[in-house]
């Protein structure tokens, strides 16, 4: 608490898909081991170095046990303010990894082996504050940025747009957002699936289920240890003792988050024969993306030598602001293509994390 801590940034390759076996597509990059991944191609041959690389047999529970989502759950749980979020080209396996197979729905659920970074998350959310028997008050919230404006994917009837607002004690926060109590597993998993089928998205050269929003779940944690009453000749325990509990009150609540960002895909619009409304969706998601990496890059300086770092220039990077240099503790879930097809678009993305390594907190 307190201390800087550096952003912790895993890397997954996907597979090469059946378009890109059958069309002569070669593989150019390969895990070393160790947190290192090669790229070699014509006039590139460059290695980069990250907390953790799966690659393509990498199973989902591997990719969650690996990247440190696990631990994360747990300091959410200690009151913490935790993100995740994946980001990579369009098509490179982001919200596979964050949600698993798109087809699942509340009546044709996933195998559990394909479950993704979130409902494994719930699971251990779930686990753990049932075994630390503290009184918890679990709640989500579900929105998206499409287009720049922010729309709540809970709320009843069609996505409207809500205002972003600034104060000084909250940072920037979405104001009337719908947060939704739950208690279980399937009323969480309920409130992802029916969130994720109002999301926006379209199909194009690049992928079929293409995501042209980005989308924020945030899992609002908060908790109080209730003190109890002491037998008659024993004093109060050293928790209630120091916090000064009174007899028939609770000690100070925690209140912790978990965020979970699935940004929409940078994409070249040559690439993915985008035209009218998906052209200007995909204009609008690469600023964002430009905006995100701006600060980034900015964030990545020693602290001495930062400027001003321009978060208001998008919405995106407003709403990530206190997770990427505030008191926010993060994980970013780097998605590429193994493609030679896409090396462009892969090497972008591994400069991009490799930037975002150097980026550090004060939780």
């Amino acid at each position: 608490e307190g201390r800087e801590t550096r952003l912790r940034v895993v890397l997954r390759v996907r597979p090469l898909t059946c378009t890109e076996t059958r069309r002569g597509d070669q593989q150019v990059v390969h895990s070393l081991g160790d947190g290192a991944v090669h790229v070699s191609a014509a006039r590139h041959d460059a290695t980069f170095g990250f907390s953790a690389v799966f690659d393509a047999g990498a199973s989902q529970e591997a990719v969650f046990e690996g990247s440190g989502m696990r631990q994360l759950v747990e300091l959410a749980l200690d009151g913490f303010s935790c993100t995740v979020f994946a980001f990579g080209q369009t098509g490179s396996g982001k919200t596979y990894t964050l949600m698993g197979p798109l087809a699942q729905s509340e009546t044709q659920p996933a195998s559990p082996a394909l479950l993704g970074l979130m409902q494994r998350s719930f699971t251990c959310l779930l686990e753990q504050s049932r075994s630390r028997g503290s009184d918890l008050a679990l709640s989500a919230s579900y929105l998206e940025i499409y287009n720049e404006q922010v729309r709540d994917l809970l709320s009843p009837g069609p996505p409207c747009n809500l205002p972003l607002r600034w104060s000084k004690t909250r940072g920037f926060y979405v104001e009337n957002q719908l947060s939704v109590e739950f208690e279980s597993l399937e009323a969480i998993v309920s409130l992802l699936l029916q969130g994720s089928q109002r999301r926006r998205t379209s199909a194009h050269a690049l992928n079929r289920h293409s995501s042209r929003s980005h989308a924020l779940l945030t899992i609002h944690i908060r908790s109080r240890a209730v003190s109890a009453h002491p037998a008659p000749g024993e004093g109060w325990g050293a928790r209630g003792s120091s916090r000064g509990c009174g007899q028939a009150s609770a000690c100070p609540s925690k209140q912790g988050t978990l965020c979970f960002v699935d940004l929409a895909g940078s994409e070249r619009v040559k690439e993915t024969g985008s035209s009218g409304e998906l052209s200007v969706e995909a204009n609008s998601i690469n600023r964002s993306l430009l905006a995100l990496g701006h600060c980034i890059s900015l964030l990545a300086k020693p602290r001495g030598k930062r400027t001003h770092i321009p978060y208001r220039d998008s919405k995106l990077t407003r709403l990530l602001a206190r997770s990427l240099g505030g008191s926010g503790i993060t994980l970013m879930v780097a998605c590429i293509s193994p493609s030679s097809r896409c090396l462009s678009e892969t090497l972008s993305t591994l400069h991009y994390a490799s930037r975002a390594r150097r980026v550090t907190t004060r939780p």
